[in-house]
């Protein structure tokens, strides 16, 4: 096979080989080494000859790592004409690359040479070196841990030489052994050692990148032999050798023969087939023996058995274990106690049918194997031999026997001999029965039974548990003796699982005699019901359904159903359910749609899950044409009388114009009378206007002036209005608010006075507003006369100019001027625009 190297050569010679001959031998590299430290730097030429057909003035050295461009390279020409190219490489991270040269031709790349470069580490020194003499192969084998892998061809060598004492001077080299390609172990022959002789070993390994040695070994190589394993046997029984005792085997054993000169000690180990059980060691051993009897061991239980030597007392290494002997010990007779229970039937007056249990329980920490029981009758009163009834591998037994008879034996025997007899006595049934039986599941694999103990205390209970109903044949009946009377109750966990019902069986045992079996069934874990009843359609209409159901009968064991649930869904998919109670055998449906599909389920519930029934679908009835016509006649009345009550609700409220405020009618109102109640606090004082006989002004609101021009209607002679001004500011109740308000009944053409007055005044007048009171008779509110016109109350006069003209007291008017705070209605107007009053 064609190592590392030699593939090396076989591509550069290819690559030189696809060369153009113009170019043959133009270019090459040139490196310090081909082989560096992993990450370390490398410094490479290239240098192209001057007579290359292809160099030119312009040529440019370019440098390639595998397929990678490098920059950096430094390209210069000498005088000679010749092109070089140095470049330099910091680090070198892969163990085996290409350095390729190449020249630049146009917009080609011609390669000029190529070089491997190889990274790796130099060798670690060799450790845990240690030498075996075989005797078999009379060498001496040396084997070695090579340290970590240094990525590069690394030999080794293993060096020795012949000494004296401890090594420190070397008498006689001897020839280097080199080990096969990636093996850390070599053998020296046994014509280079010289037996019961020092000798010097130690190994070296050695690369491109360095030299180690292991630590030197200094040793004798009698003093390292490994001896070969003894062979072992087991001795045939014959007359001469007696027989094992019972949990001894017999056997012995002889040495390697080439090793017969050599005293050595061995060990033997032990270790049963079956199970789990550890190696078990004696020793040591004499080399040589004609029979060693092994005991402690278990009866009838199969052994794999091993022995290794040493040389002793002088040094050397253990052989390796020898082939396993394996070895059966004796079998005993069996040593156990067989408790016993039975049923029986009388088959008519002379014959009783017997059904016998019995269940071996060990007296001893052993293996013995029982291969078979034997049950036998002796009939009483006779001197016969035992008539056997049963014999059989299995732990139940059925057999025949007289009327008279009342007792049977029963023994286990196997091929070394038989149990102690078991004395079977069947027991009449005339002790006191059990009192109150209950169950408890603790897990779904166990169930606690319970009883309260009779008087007198029995001497044992005998517990036997079956799926479902007791069996006849009792072939999966399964039961326990319980010795201790005393106890209360006792834990079932043999062939207990869960959703299955359990029929269990407590008779309690008596010193002669028995009492009555009392039973119970339970369950480990119970489960949902096994099935719901199914629904039946009893009536159907447009709307409603009547369904019916016929309960199940109560199931052994299980508990009794909690509630049903029934679930109708329509053809949309809209689902609903309702729940009802377990006696329930019947439930009607209402509110569905006529002409409609729905499917109908039912669910029936116990405390340990839900069962759905099977699906019943039905369709409700459709509706006549009579039925149809009416619903629509009173949709359609409904719909009317809707309509009318609308309109009549319409038509009888107060109209309103949303358009335009709704404004009091002064002559149906009592402002002519009314006299608001004013707090203290609302009082504001003037001092300036202020007179004490004067009542307060509580609130005033002033208007904008507006521009007016006089219409053809309107005289210009202001005589008849006492010359008021253009704005109307507002009216003011004289009076005192703090009295209390009287209201005056007016009538129709009656002669009292009502003081009334007109404020004029105007924003933009520097001077104080003016007011003017008249003495009129007029009534200003009237009984149900209608509002008074503009032109009754009100007087608006505008001057040529914007501005309001100032008055000027007229003597030859009624009209008197005085105060404003005169006016008894200004004590309830609010104030507004204040600012346009001036010093007010």
């Amino acid at each position: 096979m064609a190592g590392p190297g030699t593939w090396s050569l076989t591509r550069a010679a290819l690559i030189i080989l696809l060369l153009p001959r113009s170019l043959e031998w133009c270019g090459h590299i040139s490196s310090s080494t081909s082989v560096i430290r992993l990450g370390d730097a490398i410094t490479a030429s290239c240098i192209i000859d001057k007579n290359c057909s292809h160099q030119g003035p312009e040529s440019q050295i370019l440098w390639k790592l595998q397929a990678e461009l490098q920059p950096g390279g430094k390209q210069q020409r000498l005088l000679d004409g010749t092109l070089t190219s140095t470049i330099t490489l910091p680090h070198i991270n892969s163990t085996s690359s290409y350095l390729s040269c190449y020249l630049l031709l146009g917009d080609n790349l011609q390669i000029m040479d190529q070089v491997e470069l190889q990274a790796g580490y130099p060798p670690s020194a060799p450790h845990n070196l240690s030498c075996l003499m075989n005797l078999t192969t009379n060498s001496l084998t040396c084997q070695w841990e090579p340290g970590p892998n240094t990525h590069l061809s690394t030999n080794f060598t293993l060096k020795s030489f012949r000494s004296r004492g401890n090594c420190q001077t070397q008498e006689e080299a001897i020839p280097d052994c080199i080990p096969n390609d990636k093996q850390s172990h070599c053998s020296i022959p046994r014509k280079h050692l010289q037996l019961y002789q020092t000798m010097g070993i130690w190994v070296q390994a050695e690369n491109a990148l360095g030299t180690s040695v292991s630590p030197q070994l200094c040793l004798d190589p009698m003093d390292v032999v490994k001896l070969e394993p003894p062979t072992l046997w087991a001795l045939d029984p014959s007359p001469e050798i007696a027989p094992p005792q019972q949990g001894c085997l017999l056997l012995c054993w002889e040495s390697w023969k080439p090793s017969a000169y050599i005293e050595q000690k061995c060990e033997l180990r032990h270790q049963p087939q079956l199970g789990e059980d550890s190696w078990a060691l004696v020793g040591p051993l004499p080399s040589r023996t004609l029979q060693y009897e092994l005991c402690g061991l278990l009866p009838a239980t199969a052994y794999a058995l091993q022995m290794r030597c040493i040389r002793w007392p002088l040094p050397g290494h253990w052989s390796d274990w020898s082939p396993s002997l394996e070895l059966t010990t004796p079998q005993q007779a069996p040593i156990v106690k067989l408790d016993t229970w039975w049923r029986q039937r009388q088959l008519d007056p002379r014959t009783v049918d017997i059904q016998l249990f019995w269940k071996p329980m060990p007296l001893e920490e052993n293996r013995e194997q029982i291969q078979g029981y034997l049950v036998s009758w002796r009939p009483s009163g006779q001197a016969g031999p035992v008539l056997p009834l049963c014999n059989t591998t299995e732990l139940t037994c059925t057999f025949h026997l007289p009327s008279e008879a009342w007792e049977v034996v029963l023994v286990a025997y196997n091929t070394a001999g038989t149990s102690h007899p078991t004395p079977v006595v069947f027991l009449e049934c005339r002790g006191p029965p059990l009192g109150r039986l209950h169950t408890m599941a603790l897990d779904p694999h166990s169930l606690w039974v319970g009883w309260e103990p009779p008087r007198p205390q029995p001497r044992g209970y005998v517990i036997e548990w079956s799926p479902g109903t007791t069996s006849p044949s009792g072939s999966h009946k399964t039961w326990k003796m319980e010795h201790n009377g005393s106890i209360a109750g006792t834990l079932l966990q043999e062939n207990i699982r869960p959703f299955q019902l359990y029929e269990i069986i407590v008779t309690p045992l008596y010193q002669d005699t028995m009492g009555p079996s009392e039973h119970i069934y339970a369950y480990s874990q119970e489960m949902a019901p096994s099935h719901a009843p199914e629904l039946h359609l009893k009536h159907i209409g447009k709307t409603w359904a009547q369904l019916e159901w016929v309960p199940q009968a109560p199931e052994l064991g299980k508990s009794p159903l909690t509630h049903y649930t029934i679930f109708w869904t329509n053809a949309q998919g809209q689902s609903s359910s309702t729940i009802l109670n377990a006696s329930s055998h019947g439930f009607v449906l209402h509110g569905l749609e006529p002409a409609n599909l729905y499917h109908v389920h039912l669910m029936a519930a116990n405390q340990a899950g839900t069962t759905n029934s099977t699906s019943l679908t039905l369709v409700t009835l459709a509706l006549d044409m009579s039925e149809l016509q009416i619903i629509l006649g009173l949709f359609g009345l409904l719909l009317l009388f809707t309509c009318l009550c609308g309109v009549a609700r319409f038509c009888c409220r107060p109209r309103k114009n949303p358009l335009w405020p709704s404004v009091p009618d002064p002559a149906h109102s009592s402002l002519s009378s009314w006299v608001p109640t004013i707090m203290a606090e609302e009082v504001f004082q003037l001092p300036s206007l202020w007179d004490p006989s004067m009542p307060p002004i509580t609130k005033i609101t002033v208007l904008e002036e507006e521009e007016k021009k006089p219409g053809p209607w309107e005289p210009n002679d202001s005589s008849g209005t006492c010359g008021l001004p253009t704005l109307v500011q507002a009216y003011v109740l004289q009076g005192d608010p703090r009295a209390p308000s009287i209201q005056p009944q007016f009538q129709s053409g009656t002669s009292d006075q009502v003081l009334y007055g007109r404020v004029m005044g105007s924003p933009t007048h520097p001077g104080p507003g003016h007011y003017i009171r008249c003495d009129s008779t007029q009534p200003l509110l009237g009984g149900l006369t209608p509002s008074p016109k503009s032109y009754e109350n009100l007087w608006f006069q505008t001057s040529a100019v914007k501005t309001p003209e100032p008055l000027v007291p007229n003597q030859e008017d009624d009209c008197v001027f005085g105060p404003l705070l005169d006016f008894p209605l200004l004590q309830g107007l609010q104030v507004h625009g204040m600012e346009g009053l001036g010093s007010f």
